[in-house]
């Protein structure tokens, strides 16, 4: 089964650890044995924390891009419900669904766009758009997609500001730089070999200094200091 899914990670930090904008968003085509992804799309994004939820609506339409460009036979959208179909997924439904209130409302908003989105895919791709959260272990390599890619984006927006940056990873993984790639690797028990990379086709980090840390703020998380080279 090839399956599209989408993700956006790691957020940029204040000196006391609170995650200010997100940076970057990914659609991944991952195939068996959903170990890390053959193809990607990557965005940055830059938003703003606070309206992060509205990022959802962007990653579906990043699975529609995808499926534009790579075959796949179900896409996985990063909203824990269960893995009920969007498209099918009402107001009246939802309720009965395991989710917050504060959730719920933030998912009403989204949700004509969703599922118009969804139905575009369901009408030209004949697949289904499943919230199923991070229950998918593709949307966890899209996760770490999106985190590797964000290392980069950092990089560069470090370098051309001239400022240090304070980057926040996503949850229990570690970054290795490897010749021209930032691998991010999965610490989760049970995804040994789980990872993803992103490639450093602008060579921006020969031009930054990498130093990693733990959050103290957040257990389970690491951040990166990014302090460009002069």
């Amino acid at each position: 089964m090839r399956v599209i899914a989408a993700d956006s990670a790691a957020a940029i930090l204040d000196p006391q650890f609170k995650p200010l904008s997100l940076v970057a968003s990914v659609s991944v085509l991952v195939n068996p044995p959903y170990r890390e992804p053959s193809f990607r799309l990557a965005e940055p994004i830059f938003k703003e924390v606070e309206g992060g939820f509205e990022v959802i609506v962007h990653e579906a339409e990043m699975c529609r891009s995808l499926l534009d460009k790579m075959k796949a036979d179900v896409v996985h959208l990063d909203m824990s419900l269960g893995g009920v179909s969007i498209e099918e997924l009402s107001p009246v439904e939802l309720i009965n669904l395991r989710a917050s209130r504060t959730g719920r409302q933030h998912i009403l908003k989204i949700l004509p766009r969703l599922r118009k989105i969804a139905g575009e895919i369901k009408r030209l791709y004949d697949i289904d758009m499943l919230a199923i959260g991070k229950e998918s272990v593709v949307v966890r390599i899209a996760e770490l997609t999106a985190g590797a890619e964000a290392i980069l984006f950092a990089c560069k927006k470090a370098v051309d500001d001239k400022e240090p940056i304070l980057l926040g990873l996503p949850l229990m993984c570690q970054p290795r730089v490897l010749d021209d790639r930032i691998y991010l690797h999965s610490l989760i028990g049970g995804e040994h070999d789980v990872r993803s990379y992103a490639v450093d086709a602008e060579k921006v980090l020969a031009k930054v200094k990498l130093s990693e840390t733990l959050n103290p703020c957040a257990r389970g998380f690491r951040a990166l200091k990014i302090n460009p080279l002069d």
